[in-house]
């Protein structure tokens, strides 16, 4: 007989995971559980590589929610292959899914479906936007830097006009302009300029 094993996570310590565990060992009968206090945007789990180790091929992995496992559909899609590859099954509560079951198997199927279709959907979006852009005359990607503009806020500086009151002056970027100056820095740390930049 498989064992259920339960994850519960939340993400701050503020929370409450006796809920969670609670649900586990009543509705699904895990005869452990264990959990994370951190967030779903971190990779790192403890709680789950601790599950994942102490698994045994046909145990079945349960959640309450689906968002306890991951945070993105992407995330989800991927930690459920890995339970896959290693002969888990997968158990969500609340979304009633269960991957050892055909019709569960097939539900993930068809988010994977979803996540593959939302990916090429951003791609498309991406390159029709760039086709558009350059069909206006403008070119993608960061704006090439005046070179007048530059010596002008060069000898700006250099007068003793703080870089971002140059930068203003001459509708330059501040952020430009000051990495800008850090690049000549490192190649020219004499040059005047620079040095009344600091």
């Amino acid at each position: 007989m498989p064992d259920v094993l339960g994850y519960a996570r939340v993400s701050t310590s503020d929370q409450d995971l006796e809920v969670q565990r609670r649900r586990l060992r009543d509705e699904a009968g895990a005869i452990r559980v264990f959990d994370d206090v951190i967030s779903g945007k971190s990779f790192d789990r403890p709680g789950l590589n601790e599950l994942i180790g102490f698994c045994r091929p046909g145990d079945i992995i349960c959640v309450v929610r689906l968002d306890r496992l991951g945070r993105s559909l992407k995330e989800l899609l991927e930690t459920v292959d890995m339970f896959k590859a290693r002969g888990l099954a997968f158990r969500s509560l609340e979304e009633r899914l269960d991957t050892s079951s055909a019709a569960g198997e097939l539900v993930f199927h068809v988010f994977g479906a979803i996540a593959h279709f939302e990916r090429r959907l951003i791609v498309e979006r991406t390159r029709d936007g760039i086709a558009a852009a350059r069909a206006r005359g403008k070119v993608p990607g960061r704006p090439t830097l005046d070179a007048d503009k530059l010596a002008s806020a060069l000898k700006l500086i250099e007068a003793g006009v703080r870089p971002a009151q140059a930068a203003k002056q001459l509708g330059l970027g501040r952020s430009t302009l000051y990495r800008e100056l850090a690049a000549l820095k490192t190649e020219a740390p004499t040059t005047p300029a620079l040095n009344a930049a600091e």
